[in-house]
């Protein structure tokens, strides 16, 4: 069978991986083997950080970087992209979790299970819905915000373990305080031995990005603990990591599901989004595409299969992915290497976790944590759009006083108050002709532009909806009542407009006799056949004055219609007649 033959076979359609794996080049082997070494170097102690995150056992967050990274590689289209735990859906685990569970940790494995399900199950509806567009629903500001928020939510909660003290729990603002507090009451072994392992981390960060870094320090910082007996000083250790395979557990019943499902409807969306960003950016820099939707479905098989294992919900890993590329991956096979070697860590080499100080866990996070700030981008924002800025810190704010999840659907109210701002009262104009150019411009651009007397160009930048549609007439009329001469025709330039609503064509059919009971027509230029899809052809049929009148193709047809109108008008009152109705036009 012929390699063109076999990419047409259903398993590779299903299991689209597989032609990758099928087809793979030896040569690109070595380069894999030395990058897929190197993200299980970063990834086994990021799980284990992340999984103190997201409230679960540490040899949860090793089986949530392990297992998905097999499954991503049969279902992914990124060549690159690493899966695995990430800080800010962790985050939002403990969030939805902590208040169902009622502080009964067995209950909370089980609530975290079936969140991890219930996400996947998300993910691939989505995808098969193709709804793969939600990728571009959140817009830059406000997942900055929402990032922002939750890097500053994780960066204080760690410092309980950073300076050694005992923590009471609570929201960001009582962590806060706590914090402030509890300076009095600082275990100081636990603080040098954190400090020195943050130092070391942001000093390999800057000036050796290549090594891997969260590795060294968890190494040195276990042999730290063991040499110096730091544990009998006081110094808060990890303790005994189970060794051997994950195990396969089914789902059980939860009578709070319904909560579980809202909650991971939003987990899928926000680490979907975040996931996707991070496949397209390294997709862009090696030159070739994803598919959002197929993505969608990789990410939900991923999260079912870390779900199936005691996992916690997964997603798209920039850091890991970055070092992928660093490295010099090439395909999914890194990804293949980096779990095989997690794996054979966790059959073999468990026993020196129980020596990993908690201070090293809280320092890895906090470097985690800060790669989740974007202050460029904040400041970007207060240079170009201070409305877009206030957006972006709102988000933030809302994160840290409402908490993660509140903030979520915050973010996504946000969105969508951004979307019907923009829309709403769009950017319209006032249409004429300029020497030396052909077509019809704006006068507020060129004030030289000469305009018609009598007709009226207008063009109103945005689709006509029920919420915009009384913004239209209202500037509309304005304009109007701007003219030095009588208008006798309004002509609307309707090409920016590609969707309109029935709400919208009752009011456009009140202002069309409105204007007429004023003398005035009302015209549509450039109208689009397709303005009619999202109705009934039979309806559409049925209300003919929704569609009457001339068709005016184009502007300069509008213009010789106008003026052969005003021709045939001039010679009626020379006659005495009246002149001829003319019926306007609606989209």
């Amino acid at each position: 069978m012929t390699s063109t033959n076999l990419f047409k076979t259903w398993p590779t359609r299903l299991v689209p991986g597989l032609a990758g794996l099928l087809t793979y080049r030896r040569t690109d082997f070595s380069a894999d083997t030395i990058a897929g070494l190197s993200v299980a170097a970063v990834s086994l102690p990021v799980g284990i950080a992340y999984a103190e995150i997201a409230g679960v056992p540490a040899v949860y967050g090793i089986y949530a970087a392990i297992v998905p990274l097999f499954v991503y590689a049969l279902f992914g289209s990124s060549r690159q992209l690493i899966i695995g735990p990430d800080a800010a859906t962790c985050l939002m685990v403990a969030a939805s979790i902590g208040p169902l569970a009622g502080g009964d940790p067995q209950r909370y494995l089980e609530l975290v299970v079936g969140l991890t399900l219930a996400t996947g199950v998300f993910h691939i509806l989505f995808g098969l819905c193709r709804f793969g567009f939600l990728a571009n629903f959140l817009s830059h500001p406000i997942l900055v915000g929402y990032l922002n928020g939750v890097a500053l939510i994780i960066l204080i909660g760690q410092m309980p373990k950073l300076f050694g003290y005992e923590s009471a729990g609570g929201d960001f603002w009582h962590k806060l305080l706590e914090c402030i507090r509890q300076i009095d009451h600082i275990h100081l072994p636990t603080l040098v031995l954190g400090l020195t392992g943050l130092a070391l981390l942001l000093a390999m960060r800057r000036w050796a990005p290549r090594l891997p870094a969260a590795l060294i320090v968890g190494a040195l910082s276990i042999a730290a603990v063991v040499v110096l007996n730091m544990e009998a000083h006081g110094v808060a250790v990890l303790g005994t990591v189970p060794a051997g395979f994950p195990s396969f557990h089914p789902p059980a019943f939860d009578p709070t599901r319904s909560i579980v499902v809202q909650h991971a409807a939003s987990i899928a969306l926000i680490s979907f989004i975040s996931g996707i960003l991070t496949a397209k950016s390294f997709a862009r820099r090696n030159r070739y595409d994803v598919d959002a939707n197929r993505e969608l479905i990789a990410f939900g098989a991923c999260n079912i299969a870390s779900g199936l294992v005691h996992g916690f919900p997964v997603t798209g890993a920039d850091s890991r992915t970055a070092v992928s590329n660093a490295m010099g991956g090439k395909t999914q096979m890194v990804g293949l290497v980096a779990a095989t070697a997690m794996l054979l860590f966790l059959l073999l080499f468990t026993r020196p976790l129980a020596s990993l100080p908690n201070a090293a866990l809280a320092a890895i996070i906090i470097v985690s944590s800060l790669g989740l700030f974007d202050l460029s981008s904040l400041g970007e924002l207060y240079q170009a759009s201070k409305r877009e800025f206030a957006f972006s810190a709102v988000t933030t704010a809302s994160v840290l006083y409402f908490d993660v999840m509140p903030a979520v659907f915050l973010a996504i109210g946000l969105t969508m108050l951004w979307l019907l701002l923009t829309d709403s009262q769009p950017n319209d104009a006032i249409l004429g002709q300029v020497e030396g150019i052909s077509g019809f411009h704006s006068v507020a651009d060129y004030p030289n532009a000469q305009t018609i007397p009598g007709l009226l160009l207008y063009r109103f930048e945005s689709n006509l909806l029920f919420f915009n549609v009384d913004f239209f007439k209202e500037r509309l009329m304005t304009a109007i009542g701007r003219e030095t001469e009588p208008v006798q025709w309004v002509v609307v330039d309707a090409s920016p407009v590609n969707v309109v609503d029935i709400t919208a064509l009752h009011k456009l059919l009140d202002l069309r006799q409105e204007l007429a009971e004023r003398g005035i027509d009302l015209r549509f230029a450039r109208v689009k056949q397709s303005l009619w899809r999202f109705f009934s052809t039979k309806w559409v049929d049925n209300h003919p004055q929704y569609r009457k009148g001339p068709r005016l193709h184009t502007l300069a047809s509008a213009v010789e219609a106008f003026s052969a109108w005003q021709h045939q008008h001039t010679e009626s009152e020379q006659h005495g007649a009246s002149s001829p109705a003319n019926e306007p036009m609606a989209p």
